[in-house]
Protein backbone atom coordinates (compact mmCIF):
# COMPACT_ATOMS: atom_id res chain seq x y z
CA UNK A 1 0.00 0.00 0.00
CA UNK A 2 1.19 3.31 -0.99
CA UNK A 3 2.26 5.45 1.91
CA UNK A 4 3.44 9.02 1.44
CA UNK A 5 6.42 10.14 2.34
CA UNK A 6 6.82 13.75 1.52
CA UNK A 7 4.75 16.77 0.86
CA UNK A 8 6.57 19.99 -1.78
CA UNK A 9 5.69 22.91 -2.11
CA UNK A 10 6.72 23.86 -5.77
CA UNK A 11 6.99 27.37 -6.91
CA UNK A 12 5.01 27.95 -10.73
CA UNK A 13 4.33 30.92 -12.85
CA UNK A 14 0.42 30.80 -11.30
CA UNK A 15 1.52 30.69 -7.64
CA UNK A 16 2.49 27.43 -5.17
CA UNK A 17 1.98 24.07 -5.85
CA UNK A 18 1.65 21.51 -4.04
CA UNK A 19 2.60 17.98 -4.45
CA UNK A 20 2.35 14.71 -2.38
CA UNK A 21 4.77 11.98 -3.15
CA UNK A 22 3.96 8.31 -2.92
CA UNK A 23 7.66 6.34 -3.21
CA UNK A 24 7.42 3.28 -5.14
CA UNK A 25 9.65 0.24 -4.31
CA UNK A 26 12.60 -0.14 -6.79
CA UNK A 27 10.42 2.93 -8.85
CA UNK A 28 11.24 3.07 -12.56
CA UNK A 29 8.03 5.22 -13.59
CA UNK A 30 6.38 8.22 -12.13
CA UNK A 31 2.89 8.43 -12.66
CA UNK A 32 2.15 12.56 -12.00
CA UNK A 33 -1.86 13.10 -11.13
CA UNK A 34 -3.70 16.08 -10.65
CA UNK A 35 -7.44 16.95 -9.49
CA UNK A 36 -10.44 18.26 -11.62
CA UNK A 37 -11.62 21.68 -11.17
CA UNK A 38 -14.60 20.81 -9.12
CA UNK A 39 -12.56 18.67 -5.90
CA UNK A 40 -8.95 17.81 -5.23
CA UNK A 41 -6.29 15.47 -4.29
CA UNK A 42 -9.27 13.01 -2.06
CA UNK A 43 -10.87 12.03 -4.80
CA UNK A 44 -11.59 7.80 -5.00
CA UNK A 45 -9.65 7.48 -8.38
CA UNK A 46 -6.68 9.07 -7.28
CA UNK A 47 -6.39 7.97 -3.62
CA UNK A 48 -6.83 4.23 -5.05
CA UNK A 49 -4.19 4.39 -7.33
CA UNK A 50 -1.62 6.11 -5.06
CA UNK A 51 -2.41 3.31 -2.90
CA UNK A 52 -1.96 0.55 -5.46
CA UNK A 53 0.62 1.74 -7.78
CA UNK A 54 3.86 1.49 -5.32
CA UNK A 55 3.31 -1.79 -5.03
CA UNK A 56 4.30 -2.16 -8.70
CA UNK A 57 7.31 0.08 -8.89
CA UNK A 58 5.58 3.31 -9.69
CA UNK A 59 5.87 6.39 -7.71
CA UNK A 60 2.53 8.63 -7.94
CA UNK A 61 2.39 11.97 -7.47
CA UNK A 62 -0.71 13.66 -6.31
CA UNK A 63 -0.62 17.58 -7.46
CA UNK A 64 -2.86 20.18 -6.33
CA UNK A 65 -2.64 23.16 -8.72
CA UNK A 66 -1.78 26.35 -7.43
CA UNK A 67 -5.64 27.56 -7.52
CA UNK A 68 -6.63 24.81 -5.22
CA UNK A 69 -3.28 25.19 -2.57
CA UNK A 70 -5.01 28.73 -2.22
CA UNK A 71 -7.88 28.12 -1.27
CA UNK A 72 -9.96 29.42 -4.11
CA UNK A 73 -13.26 27.61 -5.39
CA UNK A 74 -13.35 28.41 -9.07
CA UNK A 75 -10.72 26.87 -11.17
CA UNK A 76 -8.80 29.39 -13.49
CA UNK A 77 -8.53 29.38 -17.54
CA UNK A 78 -7.53 26.59 -19.29
CA UNK A 79 -4.21 28.56 -19.91
CA UNK A 80 -3.53 28.89 -16.75
CA UNK A 81 -4.25 25.89 -15.35
CA UNK A 82 -1.58 24.54 -18.24
CA UNK A 83 0.86 27.43 -16.45
CA UNK A 84 0.77 25.37 -13.35
CA UNK A 85 1.43 22.33 -14.47
CA UNK A 86 4.27 23.63 -16.41
CA UNK A 87 5.94 25.11 -13.56
CA UNK A 88 5.22 21.35 -11.70
CA UNK A 89 7.06 19.46 -14.10
CA UNK A 90 10.29 19.77 -13.30
CA UNK A 91 9.82 18.67 -9.58
CA UNK A 92 8.20 15.62 -11.36
CA UNK A 93 11.05 14.89 -13.49
CA UNK A 94 13.57 15.60 -10.50
CA UNK A 95 13.71 12.04 -9.52
CA UNK A 96 15.42 11.00 -13.12
CA UNK A 97 12.64 8.50 -14.39
CA UNK A 98 10.15 8.26 -17.01
CA UNK A 99 6.60 10.92 -15.83
CA UNK A 100 2.98 9.39 -16.61
CA UNK A 101 0.86 12.67 -16.92
CA UNK A 102 -2.76 12.09 -16.11
CA UNK A 103 -5.44 13.74 -14.06
CA UNK A 104 -9.09 13.87 -13.59
CA UNK A 105 -12.04 15.89 -15.60
CA UNK A 106 -9.68 18.80 -16.12
CA UNK A 107 -6.73 17.64 -14.90
CA UNK A 108 -6.82 15.39 -18.12
CA UNK A 109 -7.28 18.09 -20.38
CA UNK A 110 -3.95 19.33 -19.36
CA UNK A 111 -2.37 16.53 -19.63
CA UNK A 112 -3.14 15.89 -22.97
CA UNK A 113 -2.80 19.14 -23.71
CA UNK A 114 0.68 19.68 -22.79
CA UNK A 115 2.34 16.42 -22.76
CA UNK A 116 4.08 16.25 -25.71
CA UNK A 117 6.07 19.35 -25.30
CA UNK A 118 6.95 18.66 -21.53
CA UNK A 119 8.31 14.48 -22.38
CA UNK A 120 5.73 12.53 -20.92
CA UNK A 121 5.75 8.88 -21.64
CA UNK A 122 1.86 8.57 -21.43
CA UNK A 123 -1.25 10.32 -20.29
CA UNK A 124 -3.75 8.98 -18.11
CA UNK A 125 -7.23 10.51 -18.37
CA UNK A 126 -9.77 9.92 -15.66
CA UNK A 127 -13.02 11.17 -16.31
CA UNK A 128 -12.20 13.11 -19.28
CA UNK A 129 -14.16 15.82 -19.86
CA UNK A 130 -15.21 15.06 -23.67
CA UNK A 131 -18.12 18.04 -23.54
CA UNK A 132 -19.64 20.03 -21.18
CA UNK A 133 -22.83 17.88 -19.85
CA UNK A 134 -25.84 18.62 -22.63
CA UNK A 135 -23.21 19.89 -24.89
CA UNK A 136 -21.87 17.68 -27.26
CA UNK A 137 -21.26 19.86 -29.76
CA UNK A 138 -18.71 21.40 -27.53
CA UNK A 139 -16.44 18.63 -28.24
CA UNK A 140 -12.48 18.43 -26.61
CA UNK A 141 -11.58 15.72 -28.53
CA UNK A 142 -8.83 17.18 -30.65
CA UNK A 143 -7.08 17.98 -27.06
CA UNK A 144 -7.12 14.05 -26.15
CA UNK A 145 -6.10 13.05 -29.66
CA UNK A 146 -3.65 15.44 -29.57
CA UNK A 147 -1.96 14.02 -26.84
CA UNK A 148 0.71 12.09 -29.37
CA UNK A 149 1.55 9.99 -26.25
CA UNK A 150 0.25 6.49 -25.63
CA UNK A 151 -2.96 7.05 -23.61
CA UNK A 152 -5.20 5.46 -21.43
CA UNK A 153 -8.67 6.95 -20.39
CA UNK A 154 -10.87 5.20 -17.59
CA UNK A 155 -14.78 6.60 -17.72
CA UNK A 156 -17.50 5.90 -15.98
CA UNK A 157 -20.12 4.33 -18.35
CA UNK A 158 -23.15 7.60 -17.40
CA UNK A 159 -20.58 10.24 -17.10
CA UNK A 160 -22.63 13.55 -18.49
CA UNK A 161 -19.15 14.84 -19.67
CA UNK A 162 -19.00 12.50 -22.33
CA UNK A 163 -20.06 8.49 -22.11
CA UNK A 164 -18.01 6.17 -23.15
CA UNK A 165 -19.71 5.37 -26.90
CA UNK A 166 -19.70 9.17 -27.95
CA UNK A 167 -15.69 9.15 -27.44
CA UNK A 168 -14.50 8.95 -31.63
CA UNK A 169 -11.48 6.44 -32.53
CA UNK A 170 -8.55 7.02 -31.88
CA UNK A 171 -4.97 5.79 -30.97
CA UNK A 172 -5.55 5.40 -27.19
CA UNK A 173 -7.18 2.94 -24.95
CA UNK A 174 -10.66 2.89 -23.30
CA UNK A 175 -11.91 1.23 -20.18
CA UNK A 176 -15.29 1.72 -18.76
CA UNK A 177 -16.06 1.63 -15.00
CA UNK A 178 -20.16 0.27 -15.23
CA UNK A 179 -22.88 2.86 -14.08
CA UNK A 180 -20.27 5.41 -12.93
CA UNK A 181 -21.03 8.75 -12.97
CA UNK A 182 -18.23 11.64 -13.25
CA UNK A 183 -16.49 11.03 -10.28
CA UNK A 184 -17.06 7.01 -10.67
CA UNK A 185 -20.28 6.94 -7.92
CA UNK A 186 -22.53 4.24 -9.15
CA UNK A 187 -26.08 3.75 -8.20
CA UNK A 188 -27.12 1.07 -5.67
CA UNK A 189 -28.64 -0.62 -8.74
CA UNK A 190 -25.73 -1.04 -10.21
CA UNK A 191 -24.28 -3.84 -6.73
CA UNK A 192 -21.51 -2.51 -6.68
CA UNK A 193 -19.15 -1.23 -3.56
CA UNK A 194 -17.14 1.53 -4.07
CA UNK A 195 -13.95 -0.92 -3.59
CA UNK A 196 -14.78 -2.83 -6.46
CA UNK A 197 -15.34 0.34 -8.32
CA UNK A 198 -11.92 1.34 -7.22
CA UNK A 199 -10.51 -2.31 -8.12
CA UNK A 200 -11.51 -1.63 -11.28
CA UNK A 201 -9.70 1.75 -12.01
CA UNK A 202 -6.75 0.27 -10.45
CA UNK A 203 -6.42 -2.51 -12.24
CA UNK A 204 -6.72 -1.25 -15.69
CA UNK A 205 -4.35 1.80 -14.82
CA UNK A 206 -1.91 -1.39 -13.58
CA UNK A 207 -2.56 -3.43 -16.33
CA UNK A 208 -1.52 -0.39 -18.90
CA UNK A 209 1.33 0.99 -16.54
CA UNK A 210 3.22 -1.82 -16.77
CA UNK A 211 2.12 -2.22 -20.87
CA UNK A 212 4.19 0.84 -20.79
CA UNK A 213 7.20 0.04 -18.75
CA UNK A 214 7.79 -2.98 -21.07
CA UNK A 215 7.86 -1.03 -24.35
Amino acid sequence: MGRVSRIETVETGAGHARVTWYPGKRARLVVALSHGAGGGIEARDLQGIARALPADGVTVALVEQPWRVAGKKVAPAPKTLDVGWRGIWPALAAPGLPVVAGGRSAGARVACRTAGELGAVGVLALSFPLHPPGRPEKSRADELLGAGVPTLVVQGGNDPFGKPEEFPEGEYRLVEVPYGDHGFAVPKRAGMAEDEVVRIITDAVRTWVRGLREC
